[in-house]
């Protein structure tokens, strides 16, 4: 029943969000979309079940959207800068990082995350490694170092709430 109710108000929090109005109409519709799509999906929603849900979860949740909007800003400045200025230099490569999130919900949110942040793009989950292709690597450094530098500020909030 949890994980149905997770899913049920993220459905209907996307909703809301999608629709950007508070008419009784969106409200109704929202409210029935979301309780389909629940129905539908229940028997999928088995990595929903690693979430928690408490004050101190939700505290967290919303230190990782503060983490992920800063990080969101700096990789957007980042990039911008690599694109307005051709002569810089790049060194695009594929890099492993190492993660020590063990839920399966926690390890998409955070290649999601890497994934949405300009530069970085996640490409394949195994086990406790994340394959990452990242528009400049700079040079010798280890997977430590590589894990601390790009997920390790997302991995401390994520592990918050979906650990």
């Amino acid at each position: 029943m949890k994980k149905l109710s997770i899913l049920f108000v993220f459905c209907f929090g996307l909703w809301l969000l999608l629709t950007a109005s508070l008419s009784v109409d969106e409200l109704i519709a929202g409210l029935l979309v979301s309780t389909l799509v629940t129905a539908i999906s229940a028997r999928h929603c088995e990595v929903f079940s690693d979430l928690r849900i408490t004050p101190f979860s939700i505290l967290a949740f919303v230190r990782y959207l503060l983490a992920f909007f800063k990080a969101l800003i700096v990789a957007n400045f980042d990039v911008a800068r690599r694109v307005l200025s051709p002569s810089l230099p790049l060194d695009p490569a594929m890099v492993e990082i190492r993660t020590s999130l063990k839920s399966d919900i926690g390890k998409l949110i955070l290649a999601n995350s890497i994934t949405l942040t300009p530069g970085t793009l996640s490409v394949d989950i195994d086990g406790d490694r994340i394959l990452i292709h990242w528009i400049d690597r700079p040079r010798d450094m280890s997977i430590e170092a590589v894990s601390e530098r790009i997920a390790a500020d997302f991995e401390k909030h994520i592990r918050g709430f979906a650990g």
